[in-house]
């Protein structure tokens, strides 16, 4: 037996799909750009308003991601109390955390420590990236030195 062809009338139309429309994609190209700026308020006000706190672009980075690696640590705590998930690895294996690491923005590591990131999570991993680059005072605050 084969399955039923639903025949056009059910299939999806690509401009009809919310993906595909030229308005939804300027806003998460807007939102994206206020988690790099670290404009707290303004993304604040549009993950209150429905955007999803782990809304994610093309890479696998969500929002947390873009706002840790750009180092707003205000940013991140809204993030995070908004329900973004702090474990959450993009296409790379990366996480916030590590991210965060790598790029030495302690009062954003603190952020997501303090929201309940696993250092132990990605590929490297936090713990792994701040063995990599000898911070040993990562390493005691991650329980790892």
């Amino acid at each position: 037996m084969t399955e039923p062809n639903p025949g056009p009338s059910h299939q999806p139309d690509a401009e009809q799909e919310p993906a595909h429309d030229p308005e939804v994609l300027q806003l998460a190209a807007q939102v994206f750009d206020l988690a790099r700026k670290g404009d707290t308020a303004k993304l604040a006000a549009y993950i209150d308003a429905g955007v999803p706190a782990n809304l994610t672009n093309d890479r696998g980075d969500t929002l947390l991601m873009l706002a840790a690696y750009h180092g707003h640590a205000d940013t991140v705590s809204a993030l995070l109390q908004r329900g973004a998930e702090p474990n959450r690895i993009n296409d790379r294996g990366q996480t916030p955390l590590a991210g965060a690491v790598f790029k030495g923005e302690r009062d954003v590591i603190d952020a997501l420590v303090e929201g309940g990131a696993d250092p132990m999570v990605g590929m490297p991993s936090a713990v792994e990236t701040a063995r990599m680059f000898g911070k040993d005072e990562l390493l005691r605050l991650f329980g790892a030195g």
